[in-house]
């Protein structure tokens, strides 16, 4: 394997955006391709390297930045969720965003862009739910963690995208009543989806800067990390093959 890292800066609504892309060039011709959607903090290291393991599994990576270039936080910021909740308050905004950053996925000379799907983990889940809710030409998702409120906008019947939602169920963001009204909303939209529960696992299950904390139900869970990493790559080897 070669693994290449490019930072990729695309234009959208409110941009310029910075992202990091990642894939094989040992590996020839076009690729399946899958857009990393980054938690609260906005696009970072951890994501850089889920995108270096998707390149791994042979398919092409783009970390998403869908606030802005420039604009991340951190764990220690006071005001950490400043950026997702301008968006959380303009899901139309979120939308175009993400619509921006898979086309500049779509737009990398390795891509297969009739062959794409999406990834995020926690705020990024709920990216990777919006997209297929706003029928975006994603053939599937995974949410990690995700947060699970539909928005006020229309919802695409049928949801096409098949989905994978990997849930801790201790998850206070997500709570089982959240979870269930999530599996009624997209069975309703007639998707083919699953669900993931994975027991003594909260939110932040795959974040291992979350690791030691002192909050049992916002923390890093090995199992269920592992667990649900593989489930996720299982679940795209069906989506692509």
């Amino acid at each position: 394997m070669a693994l290449v890292r490019q930072t990729l800066v695309y234009e959208g609504p409110g941009g310029p955006f910075e992202g990091v892309a990642a894939w094989d060039a040992a590996a020839e011709g076009h690729r399946p391709a899958v857009l990393v959607l980054p938690n609260i903090l906005g696009q970072k290291e951890e994501d850089n390297q889920k995108a270096d393991a998707l390149a791994g599994l042979g398919y092409v990576a783009l970390v998403a930045d869908v606030y802005g270039q420039g604009k991340r936080t951190t764990l220690t910021d006071p005001d950490m969720g400043r950026y997702m909740a301008e968006l959380n308050a303009d899901r139309g905004l979120l939308r175009a965003r993400l619509e921006a950053s898979l086309a500049a996925l779509a737009g990398l000379a390795q891509a297969d862009r009739t062959r794409m799907a999406a990834i995020g983990f926690c705020f990024g889940g709920k990216c990777v739910l919006d997209m297929a809710r706003a029928g975006l030409p994603i053939l599937g998702g995974v949410s990690f963690h995700g947060v699970y409120d539909r928005p006020d906008d229309a919802i695409v019947s049928p949801i096409t995208a098949r989905l994978l939602v990997c849930h801790g169920w201790e998850d206070p963001i997500a709570p089982p009543e959240a979870t269930v009204a999530l599996a009624q909303e997209l069975t309703e939209a007639g998707a083919d989806w699953q669900l993931h529960a994975y027991g003594h696992a909260g939110h932040a299950f795959t974040d291992v800067s979350r690791k030691g904390g002192d909050n049992s139900r916002v923390a890093f869970e090995p199992k269920a990390d592992r667990r649900s990493w593989q489930a996720m790559t299982n679940f795209l080897a069906e989506l692509f093959e």
